[in-house]
């Protein structure tokens, strides 16, 4: 365990953008974590995970702490359910495959989310109809304080659609270390409720879709519209999908009347960020190295050498737009540094 001064976060952001921290250090186990937080008492520190849902627009003046904690484990199950826990520093996507592969039911609709499991839950992340706070039972996390382990369970997390107390009350007070799941064994739930999917499935020439069918079609789809943060910088979808009152969607619906639409309840509709971006004029459009990529209008892209002011710029640019055009405020997912 080394501290490493004025360190480049490049690879440890999916934008791939050039920022630096004024100190780094990764972590690999609870007591690394705890001697850190007790030796640096004093310095101010930014917790990294897997650097998927952030875009940076400055150098990080704080100790910059990497949760790399690895390992999962059955820790209960009956004949219908099982309850796993994953540390932090695993892989999300690599953790739903396991999941899968061990015929556990629950994450595949969310194959392909970039980033790691501990952060999932302060996104509240979700894909094609499910979210983390369908399958989660709890998570553990570290006081940054007194380094006391705190148990967090569902309803302390407060969900919301991207949302938890992790964003709010609990921000910069906690490091999350692992989270448990409770999965199904067996009469496992199916969701194949989303067009994309009940698509991608009948050109796989699939009726009776398995756990391993949904999340090869879910990953095929994201491929499809998605590109590799590896080949070209990206964090996912920017924006959050906007959900605004019936009357509001009404009055627009009648100017649109082609606008894709879900309702949430009677009083409240979700409509989709990507297609009111692409409407606005933006899908494919390159402002430099920023831009926004030609399949898929909800990701902001760093071709190479854009900042990440630049990318902010763009977005805010794509914001007033699809505010002046529809009279729709569309909020960032992405945490901006």
């Amino acid at each position: 365990m080394t501290l490493h001064p004025n360190f480049s976060l490049r690879q440890y952001n999916t934008f791939g953008i050039e920022a630096k921290a004024e100190q780094f250090v990764a972590v690999h186990t609870l007591e690394e974590l705890k001697t850190v937080l007790v030796e640096q008492a004093d310095q101010k520190k930014f917790i990294l995970g897997g650097g998927s849902n952030m875009l940076l627009t400055q150098d990080i003046k704080a100790l910059v702490i990497h949760v790399d904690l690895k390992g999962k484990s059955i820790i209960a199950e009956d004949k219908d359910y099982v309850w796993v826990k994953s540390m932090a520093g695993e892989n999300w996507h690599e953790f739903v495959l396991w999941t899968i592969d061990q015929n556990f039911g629950g994450l595949e609709n969310m194959s392909l989310i970039p980033g790691n499991v501990g952060t999932t839950p302060v996104q509240n992340i979700g894909a094609y109809g499910t979210e983390i706070k369908d399958t989660f039972v709890s998570c553990e996390a570290m006081d940054i304080a007194s380094q006391a382990l705190i148990t967090f369970e569902k309803e302390a997390c407060h969900f919301g659609y991207r949302e938890s107390i992790f964003k709010h009350e609990a921000k910069d007070r906690y490091v999350i270390t692992s989270v448990v799941f409770k999965l199904t064994k067996r009469n496992h739930k199916i969701n194949t409720s989303y067009g994309d999917i009940i698509k991608e499935l009948e050109k796989q020439q699939v009726t009776i879709p398995t756990l391993k069918d949904v999340s090869q079609a879910v990953i095929a789809i994201r491929r499809s519209k998605l590109p590799d943060p590896k080949e070209l910088g990206n964090s996912g979808s920017f924006f959050k999908n906007p959900i605004i009152s019936k009357e509001a969607f009404e009055q627009i619906h009648q100017l649109h009347p082609d606008m894709p639409h879900y309702i949430i309840s009677d009083v409240a509709v979700k409509v989709p960020a990507g297609w009111l971006i692409e409407q606005a004029g933006f899908k494919g459009k390159r402002f430099g190295d920023a831009g926004i990529h030609k399949n898929q209008a909800l990701v902001l892209v760093n071709y190479g050498g854009a900042t990440g002011q630049e990318i902010l710029d763009v977005s805010k640019d794509i914001q007033a737009t699809v505010l002046r055009d529809f009279g729709i405020a569309i909020e960032a997912e992405v945490n901006i540094i």
